[in-house]
């Protein structure tokens, strides 16, 4: 997965209370051309959700498990069809060597969290929560860092997003500005809609 080829910079983040409800919610954002998705391990049977979803979608398809805190947790959402994996915070139990065959997206809010998730060997550094610090902190950490890839995640609207990705972001993570309440058998159309206008928003800051 390279994460500069994501479909509008965009990683949806799916978390509801509806196991049907949520698959609807990733089947639809990939119908709206947001592809690439995370099922956060908090949903409601999230594990058959990414099952399901693969099947619908293909192997081919940005497919990922979110809120993964144990090597326990990646190996479940790797038998489920996960292609890749991402965390809240550092979890040494996915930096043990061997422990996890997936790619990565590491949280991380601090300088020293962030060495740590590169060490790891962590596909991205997925920056969280990004509503702390805003862009400003992002500018600040990509000095030290400028090479490694950051995702921010938490609390971004249209608006926050162009600007982390103005920031240097290699995509953004956006859960309930996007998602709203469709992963918990919310209105589709109104789904639709939404990303519509995500993808309108972005496309600016996508093609600068």
């Amino acid at each position: 997965m390279k994460l500069t080829d994501l479909p509008h910079r965009t990683l949806a983040i799916v978390r509801g209370r509806d196991r049907e409800a949520a698959l609807r919610t990733v089947l639809t954002l990939a119908e709206e051309g947001i592809t690439a998705a995370e099922v956060s391990l908090t949903t409601a049977d999230a594990l058959w959700v990414i099952e399901r979803a693969r099947r619908e979608l293909g192997p081919d398809a940005a497919l990922g498990a979110g809120t993964v805190l144990t090597a326990h947790d990646a190996s479940r959402a790797a038998d489920a069809g996960a292609g890749f994996l991402v965390t809240p915070g550092f979890v040494p139990d996915l930096a043990a060597e061997g422990a996890v065959q997936l790619p990565v997206l590491m949280g991380a809010l601090t300088p020293s969290e962030v060495i740590a998730a590169v060490r790891s060997g962590a596909l991205a550094v997925k920056l969280f929560p990004a509503s702390l610090g805003g862009p400003a902190h992002l500018k600040a950490l990509r000095a030290p860092f400028p090479e490694v890839p950051f995702v921010p995640v938490g609390g971004i609207d249209t608006e926050q997003a162009i600007a982390f990705l103005s920031a240097g972001a290699v995509a953004v993570g956006v859960g309930s500005p996007l998602i709203g309440d469709a992963a918990s058998g919310g209105d589709l159309a109104a789904l639709r809609a939404r990303a519509a206008r995500w993808r309108a928003a972005l496309a600016g800051a996508v093609t600068a």
